[in-house]
């Protein structure tokens, strides 16, 4: 079967009409409740979605992962799960524990660890075969709650603030080709590098040469990052989010300084998901905008990566 958003989309309608936990699970997000900010000009969103516990509060240290099942190995998922396999390497899976009316898991079907770096031309293709959605990867210390086994997630295109926002947005441009680019933001709520690029082959080669600026800290296997990529009219939009931290100093303060918040993907895009009510209802605009900046890359370390870029030799064709 050829992958497509219309088969993504009937996978979705068959498993919550057989599926009792998936079926009840997106019954229930069609009641969540959503509040709305608006910062500089730029929306955030606050969705308070209880079924996301699991999720923000996953223990992902090496010795809490190596303790349990992988949840996203094939003999391990659901029985009532069924999926739709992509390029021989990968299944779409609906995620029955949604953020987005249709949100799905994308793993490998192997057991292997959670990196980009060979994988980002793969999420560019699922982004052209899943044109109506938006592929997020969130680094192994960036929100992936499985951390061991390489996944991407998808979900519907229109639902994340920064799909808006974008062109809303100034850009330097870093890096340009004929067919793609290398920007990043100014004055946004936090800092953001973009590729768009009309061709593949020059999108994964452009990011190559930014990955191996970056820093990897001490013990970690690749640079913290998260990625938003979609696919419109023949072009493909990158979001990449460089990290700083895993999660904000609000998570582990105990008592009423407590924010059970642990930004991923879907967070940076905008849309930032608590699991508490308690959460929901005491966050500010201004507690959003401190928890950016403070997982985000700072601007001084931005600042010394568009100096390595701007280091490179000058970059024509790839």
């Amino acid at each position: 079967m050829v992958l497509t958003s219309q088969n993504a989309k009937e996978l979705l309608t068959h498993q919550t009409n057989n599926w009792d936990q998936a079926r009840s699970n997106y019954e229930a997000l069609s009641k969540v409740e959503v509040k709305e900010f608006i910062l500089d000009g730029f929306t955030l969103r606050v969705q308070f979605n209880p079924g996301r516990i699991q999720s923000s509060a996953a223990k992902v240290d090496a010795k809490s992962v190596s303790e349990r099942k992988c949840f996203l190995c094939p003999q391990n998922l659901p029985a009532a799960q069924e999926a739709i396999p992509f390029n021989n390497e990968y299944q779409v899976l609906v995620n029955p524990f949604p953020i987005f009316p249709r949100h799905f898991t994308i793993p490998s079907y192997k057991h292997i660890d959670q990196l980009i770096l060979n994988r980002y031309v793969d999420m560019l293709d699922l982004a052209k075969a899943l044109d109506e959605f938006v592929i997020f990867y969130n680094g192994p210390k960036c929100g992936a709650s499985a951390p061991d086994h390489a996944h991407f997630q998808a979900g519907n295109k229109g639902f994340l603030p920064i799909e808006k926002d974008l062109d809303r947005i100034d850009k330097v441009i870093l890096l340009e080709s004929e067919k793609a680019t290398l920007s990043v933001s100014k004055g946004y709520l936090c800092n953001v590098l973009f590729i768009n690029s009309s061709s593949k082959r020059n999108a994964v080669s452009l990011f190559k040469k930014l990955y191996s600026l970056l820093e990897i800290k001490g013990g970690d296997s690749e640079p913290m990052m998260n990625i938003l990529t979609w696919y419109n009219d023949g072009n493909w939009n990158t979001c990449i989010f460089l990290r700083e931290k895993h999660r904000p100093d609000c998570y582990f303060e105990e008592g009423v300084e407590n924010i059970l918040i642990s930004p991923a993907s879907v967070d940076l895009g905008g849309m930032f998901i608590t699991p508490l009510e308690k959460d929901f209802h005491k966050i500010t605009g201004k507690d959003l905008h401190a928890i950016l900046r403070e997982v985000c890359i700072p601007d001084a370390k931005m600042n010394e990566v568009m100096n390595k870029i701007k280091g490179l030799q000058i970059w024509s064709r790839i």
